[in-house]
């Protein structure tokens, strides 16, 4: 509660940090899916000037940090995120999270928000967990490399973007061993504790208008930190997520952004492999992967 009480003080604290040359804004933002999931989130970063000049590639150097509570149908979360930029061009990220979550059964759907996936009898997937019994941690590392086709031809209708980030993330949950697998936030329960990579290519284009960007970004994700027997259902393999952009400025304050979203998944060999814990599947090795239907998703942002 002392971490709550924390992130809602914040604001309070902004004329104290403006009189000695720190800016600080937050932001308000919920998304809501076409699956059964939402997300409400709340963030206030505090921006240090930082080896910072007068140049196109120093005028904006700095530190920025930024605290946050996230709260979703079946998890609470509590983070912390630093970005040092550098050079206009370059962004180095590190951050840090804590959580737990509950339990829910909606439109005759468990929604596992926490808890261990093990296998059952007969190799079916099986849940073991009840709400807040272990914590949720995440540590990463990363960094980007962006540009602006603006840069080095000005005008309002010349911002091509392009950003590529990467990072390297360490996490795990209390109750799991070594080896066992565990769910977080209704996920497919995969996760284990130790390493894993994300990264995503993003391309945009920024417009005076109020529809201000369309954006193409793909996402990639696997676990650096395998389980034993993960060959035979495919476990380095990349877990890929493709997504379309819509971002309109409905006020200056205000940003509402439409996401559709396609993904890849495994394709096994076993009829009605979905029942069975994925360590029990064997991947269908002349064709791994298909593409399919995601998502369609709202985000709202709303800066304080």
């Amino acid at each position: 509660m002392r971490k709550i009480a924390l992130c809602l003080l914040l604001p309070l604290l902004a004329p104290v940090l403006a009189a000695q040359g720190i800016e600080s804004s937050g932001e308000i933002s919920l998304q809501i899916t076409s699956q059964p999931a939402a997300q409400l989130g709340f963030s206030w970063g505090f921006d240090f000037p930082f080896l910072r000049g007068d140049g196109a590639l120093t005028r904006g150097n700095g530190i920025s940090v930024a605290p946050s509570l996230t709260v979703t149908p079946v998890s609470l979360r509590l983070g912390a995120q630093a970005v040092w930029t550098p050079a206009a061009f370059a962004e180095i990220v590190a951050g840090a999270s804590v959580g737990s979550g509950w339990n829910l059964r909606l439109f005759d759907s468990d929604l596992f928000g926490v808890g261990l996936n093990l296998p059952g009898e007969g190799g079916v997937a099986a849940h073991d967990g009840s709400a807040f019994d272990g914590a949720v941690w995440e540590l990463r590392a990363g960094a980007a490399l962006q540009g602006d086709l603006a840069a080095f031809f000005p005008g309002r209708w010349n911002h091509v973007i392009a950003r590529t980030y990467h990072e390297i993330r360490r996490g795990g949950y209390s109750r799991a061993r070594d080896g066992q697998a565990w769910f977080f936030e209704n996920d497919d329960g995969e996760n284990r504790n130790g390493f894993s990579y994300r990264g995503n290519l993003l391309v945009g284009y920024r417009m005076p208008l109020a529809l201000n960007m369309i954006a193409l970004q793909a996402e990639a994700q696997t676990f650096l930190t395998r389980l034993p027997g993960g060959e035979r259902w495919g476990d380095g393999m990349a877990r890929w997520t493709f997504s379309a952009l819509l971002n309109f400025a409905l006020a200056d304050r205000l940003d509402v952004a439409l996401i559709a979203q396609l993904r890849t998944r495994r394709n096994y060999l076993e009829p009605g492999w979905s029942d069975l814990h994925f360590t029990y599947r064997a991947l269908d090795r002349s064709q791994p992967r298909r593409v399919e239907f995601h998502r369609v998703a709202l985000a709202l942002t709303y800066r304080l």
